[in-house]
């Protein structure tokens, strides 16, 4: 298989798994549908969907098999409507579609620009940290080492975003709201990587995950996808005790798929 062929047919798995995880969470009385005879497998059938998109049944099951077709933009805009899709699902069905988009590599190691990391060390009361494309963390301040701890000490994926929050029991302790940060995340970062489908290193996160995260593997194949919103989370710091902080994370111009995250501390509405 040739380094084009791979991420080629990586997308188009991850577009088919993407209507199907789609097509299944809906039912018959979501679209307007009669519930009909008893359904052996939960979801729409493949050809209720094709009808309420107005394409054929074969060519929708080949789309979802993976196969190399190709569906112009009026047709993707159908099955969004057909799926329900939300405005950020939409996006993600669009970016996994474009054929014609590799994945954007990067030749050795990201930089961080020297610009940027003037300011990420001039943010004394405000952690944050700079995040590759595959949420690796870049760069650190001094705020991020004291809440966080030292990212230093880690090496390889475990100096990873994902890794820490579903890999790292330390890390995991800090967030007081797991079980409600961990999905989003997980979900945020499934929309981030779309764009790199069959990139090696992608994959071998991916699957360390899988194998080691019970909860990873559990919603992973949901295939649930979310925006990047600013946000408020709560870290209980082993010595400073509970902190409240809200959470932007920020593009970076001319550097495709890197984060500038920002904490900045907010007083607690607890009395």
């Amino acid at each position: 298989m040739s380094d084009r062929a791979a991420p080629f047919e990586a997308r188009q798995k991850e577009f088919g798994d993407f209507l199907r995880s789609r097509r299944e969470r809906l039912t018959p009385a979501d679209v307007g549908l009669p519930n009909g005879i008893r359904r052996r497998t939960p979801g729409l059938r493949r050809e209720e969907v094709a009808h309420l998109a107005g394409v054929g049944t074969t060519w929708y099951t080949w789309l979802e098999q993976g196969r190399d077709v190709q569906a112009s933009a009026e047709v993707l805009n159908a099955l969004a409507r057909a799926l329900r899709l939300n405005a950020v699902e939409r996006r993600h069905l669009f970016v996994l579609a474009d054929a014609s988009a590799q994945p954007a590599r990067t030749e050795g190691p990201e930089r961080v620009p020297d610009a940027l990391v003037r300011v990420l060390h001039s943010l004394i009361d405000q952690p944050a940290i700079v995040l590759g494309r595959r949420w690796d963390v870049l760069a650190w301040n001094q705020a991020a080492l004291a809440v966080f701890g030292d990212f230093g000490r880690l090496e390889g994926d475990a100096r990873n975003l994902m890794h820490m929050m579903f890999a790292n029991a330390s890390h995991r302790r800090l967030l007081l709201d797991w079980e409600h940060l961990a999905p989003q995340s997980l979900a945020m970062f499934r929309a981030d990587s779309a764009r790199y489908a069959g990139d090696p290193e992608f994959e071998r996160l991916i699957n360390a995950l899988l194998e080691h995260s019970p909860e990873f593997a559990s919603w992973w194949p949901r295939h649930d996808v979310m925006h990047q919103p600013s946000t408020v989370k709560r870290i209980a710091h082993p010595s400073l005790g509970q902190l409240l902080f809200e959470v932007m994370s920020l593009g970076v111009s001319d550097h495709p798929g890197m984060r500038f995250v920002v904490w900045t501390p907010i007083a607690s509405s607890d009395p």
